[in-house]
């Protein structure tokens, strides 16, 4: 498979400037010789189609996707994974070998690997989601997959907690509101922010927040950066997790999908770290 991947493959999404994807598989490709140029691709909702064309066509390999096109691919793929499906995302496409454009979703694997090098007590703990946006979604589908004993999602708006309850269909999953969010922390081995406040330097919750928390608690934030969400969770003596490594792993998988082959994966990490602390 890898002899015949030449070319281009990118990130689409509507914004793509930031992103760090083009760095860390790019020295992926780099130094297992593969001749593929690793883009970005700032795509309107306008474009969509005319990226789904290109892919069809062979002129690009395959890319990743991002907000805000991770639900319009999973409605535009022939094809998606078992987990793509139930997170209602895509965020990894190619075509098949029959021809068809298949759709994965790598962040739900990319989510879980730092929570398992970490030997997390996936079924005898309870989660708490801060969100309940596309990324929560993925996020929760990851979790219950992973065997978690239980996740609360907790949303801004009630009811669209409840939807993905709904939704998802799982005796493990309840919902509160994000105001309600610190009763529900007491026996929460894991707190994630999956909302986007990070980027903004805020945080859906409080300093106070982290008080409920059980010590031996872990706080995971999305945003790959230093939060003021992981700032606060720090300082009330939790381990906390940014959302680099899962960035990585996300990366890995997909680069697996794409070439059939296993990434440097240090290489990876080491070169997306010196991007990200090169930024102002």
């Amino acid at each position: 498979m890898t002899n015949r991947i030449t070319g281009r493959i990118g990130l689409i999404g509507n914004p793509v400037a930031q992103s760090l994807s083009p760095v860390f598989q790019q020295v992926a490709f780099d130094s297992l010789g593969i001749p593929v140029t690793y883009e970005l691709w700032q795509t309107t909702d306008e474009q969509v189609a005319e990226r789904i064309a290109a892919i069809r066509s062979g002129e690009i390999y395959g890319a990743n996707v991002t907000v805000p096109h991770k639900e319009t691919f999973a409605d535009a793929v022939d094809r998606a994974s078992a987990v793509a499906r139930r997170a209602g995302a895509v965020n990894t496409v190619m075509l098949d070998e029959d021809g068809k454009l298949y759709g994965d979703n790598t962040d739900a694997y990319g989510f879980i690997q730092p929570l398992e090098e970490r030997q997390f007590p996936f079924s005898d703990s309870q989660a708490l989601i801060l969100g309940a946006g596309g990324a929560a979604r993925g996020i929760v589908v990851a979790l219950l997959d992973a065997g978690i004993g239980a996740v609360t999602i907790a949303n801004r708006t009630l009811a669209r907690a409840e939807t993905m309850v709904e939704d998802l269909d799982d005796s493990r999953l309840s919902c509160c509101t994000l105001a309600d969010a610190a009763n529900h922390a007491g026996d929460a081995l894991l707190a994630v922010n999956a909302t986007a406040l990070g980027w903004q330097d805020e945080a859906p919750v409080g300093p106070e927040f982290f008080e409920h928390l059980p010590q031996s608690g872990i706080a995971y934030d999305l945003t790959y950066r230093q939060t003021p969400y992981l700032k606060a969770a720090a300082e009330a003596g939790l381990q906390t997790i940014d959302g680099l490594p899962m960035l990585i792993h996300q990366g890995v998988r997909s680069f697996q999908l794409w070439t059939g082959q296993h990434p440097p994966v240090d290489l990876m990490l080491a070169a997306a770290v010196q991007a990200r602390d090169a930024r102002p």
